[in-house]
């Protein structure tokens, strides 16, 4: 996917940058892999709002995505490629030998028309799904279980992947998008290849309406707000904060302080934390 510069003809075109979707399928998405989702505009079942900066948006429909690939041992042919607004990655959408239709994340280089597998022992090609002591030292990984069985909760984003580093025992180490370290159980699955869309994170709205279309209401410094609305605001003109560290809304450390639970079962898989700013 190309990306797109636009020139100043409005003010609205200053400095944005798109995407090209002319190597997509223009095709309405499949009937049974779509639903229908009911978005709370960041309100709870009182109409408060609990989360902030939500509201507004275009509708849109939700694609199903198969992120588990439990379809063992069933070949299936990538149909088309098409445009998800629920993710920055783009899906394809896959025919199974057996009649069924799935939509997966599509991997880098993973063309129409090619053949795809999820099987306990399959050849190294991109879209395959196998299991983590099944692929070779230093292959670029996508779509990884954290839990056997459970789908794919790891490096789904545009443009992420994850390595492989080493084998020991019952785990596998991996190197995350994020340059952690973690081990995994060798029986959790993962996809051959790079998420595709790698350039997304080149993308500028140019205009305020543009980010209104994706459900995103605006947001401002808390320094700028009253002292009722913020525990950074108050005082006269350009006042500093007065705290010695940035606090959230209601009063926790922010801003570099690290949130994760130190007594946290998951800690002892962590071989070295990710790196902060």
């Amino acid at each position: 996917m190309n990306i797109r510069f636009y020139k100043s003809y409005t003010p609205s075109t200053r400095n944005k940058i798109t995407l090209k979707f002319s190597k997509l399928n223009n095709l309405k998405p499949c009937k049974n892999l779509i639903k229908n989702v009911q978005y709370k505009k960041g309100r709870n079942n009182n109409g408060r709002i609990t989360v902030r900066h939500r509201g507004g948006g275009h509708k849109r429909l939700y694609r199903i995505i198969d992120f588990k690939r439990n379809k063992k041992n069933i070949q299936g042919i990538v149909k088309s490629v098409e445009y998800d607004p629920n993710r920055n990655s783009k899906i394809a959408l896959i025919h199974y030998k057996d009649g069924k239709k799935q939509y997966i994340l599509h991997p880098k280089n993973l063309a129409l028309g090619d053949n795809i597998l999820s099987s306990n022992t399959n050849e190294i090609k991109i879209g395959n799904n196998i299991p983590l002591e099944e692929i070779p030292l230093g292959t670029s990984i996508h779509n990884i279980e954290l839990i056997p069985s459970k789908g794919g909760q790891i490096a789904r984003a545009a443009g992420t992947s994850a390595k492989i580093l080493s084998k020991q025992n019952n785990y596998v180490i991996l190197r995350l998008p994020s340059k952690e370290i973690r081990l995994f159980r060798k029986e959790c699955t993962a996809t051959i290849g790079e998420i595709s869309n790698s350039n997304f994170f080149l993308i500028q709205s140019g205009k305020a309406g543009r980010t209104r279309w994706l459900n995103k209401r605006p947001s401002v410094r808390g320094s700028v707000m009253n002292a009722c609305d913020h525990p950074h605001g108050g005082g006269e003109g350009r006042a500093p904060i007065g705290r010695k560290h940035p606090v959230t809304p209601w009063g926790k450390p922010t801003l570099g302080t690290k949130t994760r639970k130190n007594k946290k079962m998951s800690n002892l898989l962590i071989l070295r934390r990710r790196s902060i700013g």
